[in-house]
């Protein structure tokens, strides 16, 4: 954990149990997870007990405790995703990544995480990819995209 990225997150904002959310949304931001120092900073900044941050933090699902991949990858398997073979591409997604939902790739690259429904019904199957929205998802296209972003890192890397 960077301690300048968590001043400047708090700046201004001290004693203010007002702005909880938001702080914790900015730390999500900065670090892609929520990092238990973190937490123990925004209670002792902010005057708030540190049961109540966990607390808020565990109630969001935009939250998150455990280190995320570099990109988050959120599958609909709502009803109209679900008959329009969302699970398919799930399970070979799953396969190709070597993960379970809600877990990381060892490389930290990727994070898989499943939803009930993404609200775009009439476009599905859906997939949220660092969160851009794709429609008519297959397995093919959610493979390529995948790649594509693996062939980016190396490129990344090299240069």
């Amino acid at each position: 954990m960077v301690p300048g990225r968590l001043d400047t997150i708090l700046e201004d904002r001290e004693k203010s149990s007002c702005e909880l959310i938001e702080v914790l949304q900015d730390i999500q931001d900065s670090y892609n997870y929520l990092p238990e120092e973190a937490l123990k900073t925004v209670s002792q900044r902010l005057n708030i007990p540190l049961i109540e941050v966990f607390r808020v933090a565990n109630f969001y699902k935009a939250f998150t405790l455990k280190p995320r991949g570099k990109h988050l990858l959120t599958v609909c398997l709502g009803t109209a995703c679900h008959v329009r073979g969302a699970p398919k591409f799930l399970d070979e997604v799953l396969g190709q990544l070597k993960v379970k939902p809600g877990e990381t790739t060892e490389d930290r690259q990727f994070t898989v995480e499943t939803v009930n429904c993404l609200g775009a019904c009439a476009l599905g199957p859906v997939v949220v990819l660092d969160g851009k929205y794709y429609d008519h998802m297959t397995a093919a296209k959610l493979r390529a995209l995948i790649e594509n972003l693996r062939k980016d890192a190396k490129k990344k890397v090299v240069e």
